[in-house]
């Protein structure tokens, strides 16, 4: 058997491609205050500065569309909540037709999925006029059900900023959470900078709230979380293992082991979604060549299922010539773990793709990839 790291390089490559163009778009109304922080809030939360005043195409009297080529999602900002009785009468409506056309259209694609209402912190108190709209829209919104959360933001101070969030859990109001925010660094003066902080929250909040479908897009999107996207790519490989451990039901000869090949692109190419890394086929050469031990374009299959069997321990003699559902489930997942730390220290900056191609990138690689190994039995 011969594994042809090009072809499976390829394969990553254009299964990366073929799983961002078929992302699900996301779909999210910010509703609020003028001046409450709702542009900051969006652009600190997802990995495109999507929210530029000016920049939205106007789809009603107190509404913009925000969207960009290539990106999969959608904000609706509302605008004037705060000109008066009438004009927050006719945002509730113009959020409600817009949720009611995404049910008509039976497309998830156009669907509303998620409702942030911003309410400014830094304000210390909540008017009632708000709060009356907030139960005025969930009553309105009992049939659709989209998830409201609300958001507390420039919550400088965390007492006053909880002493808030109290109240409004006391008015007991159909949303999913509500929580403060300090969406970006905030210097009080030369001496303290306050830190961001919530965001993380949030995306926690929604990707509990969010269905199965726009859970890729959400982790895609979002540079808020590191901690939800590893467990997103965790799944990923949770189900990598899985299908390799079915097919390893009966064990594989060792010349037949390119059949867990696909498994592992498939597997891969998901964390490369989640993790939104720029990858280039020669990085990704550079870590595959790595892993399979060899700098080869072709890679001989019995010697690199051998050599990396004696990284496990306990796995180093294969009876008969052949691994077994477990062995296959344990290099699946050390593969799957390894890409997952790499992809994690590329997105925290600690080292770039490119370092893949490197002697010391390798080396580093290699190394995770036998510790992870070595834990698993």
């Amino acid at each position: 058997m011969e594994i042809n790291a090009e072809h499976m390089v390829q394969d990553c490559v254009d299964q990366i491609k073929q799983k961002i163009e078929n992302l699900t778009t996301l779909n999210i109304i910010v509703a609020g205050k003028t001046g409450v922080g709702k542009s900051t809030l969006i652009n600190s939360v997802f990995r495109e500065n999507l929210a530029k005043t000016g920049r939205g195409k106007p789809v009603t009297t107190h509404m913009k569309r925000y969207t960009k080529k290539n990106f999969p999602l959608v904000v609706y900002d509302t605008r004037g909540f705060e000109l008066g009785k009438d004009v927050q009468e006719e945002v509730k409506e113009e959020v409600m037709t817009a949720i009611n056309m995404g049910l008509a259209s039976k497309d998830i694609n156009q669907a509303i999925h998620c409702i942030w209402y911003c309410i400014n912190s830094a304000s210390n108190r909540v008017e009632p006029e708000e709060i009356e709209w907030i139960r005025e829209l969930s009553k309105a919104n009992s049939v659709a059900q989209v998830p409201i959360i609300i958001i507390l933001t420039q919550s400088f101070s965390k007492k006053y900023a909880q002493a808030m969030r109290n109240v409004l859990l006391d008015e007991n109001l159909d949303v999913i959470q509500v929580i403060p925010v300090l969406a970006q660094d905030y210097e009080i003066d030369e001496d303290y900078v306050a830190k961001a902080y919530g965001l993380d929250v949030l995306i926690k909040v929604m990707n509990e709230a969010l269905p199965e479908e726009l859970l890729d897009t959400l982790h895609n999107l979002q540079i808020a979380s590191l901690e939800e996207k590893i467990k997103r790519a965790q799944l990923a490989v949770v189900t990598g293992a899985g299908a390799a451990v079915a097919a390893g039901a009966s064990p594989i000869p060792i010349s037949d082991c390119a059949v867990l090949i696909p498994i592992q692109v498939t597997m891969i190419s998901s964390i490369a979604v989640i993790f939104a890394v720029d990858l280039s086929k020669t990085a990704l050469m550079g870590f595959v060549t790595t892993v399979l031990g060899t700098g080869g374009a072709t890679l001989l299959g019995k010697a690199v299922v051998s050599n990396l069997l004696k990284l496990i321990p306990g796995a180093g003699t294969v009876a008969g010539g052949a691994i077994s559902g477990g062995t296959a489930g344990v290099l699946t997942t050390a593969l799957g773990e390894t890409f997952i730390i790499i992809m994690t220290q590329i997105f925290k900056g600690e080292m770039s793709a490119s370092d893949l191609e490197t002697k010391a990138g390798r080396k580093k690689v290699k190394e995770i990839f036998k510790e992870q190994l070595s834990f698993r039995r």
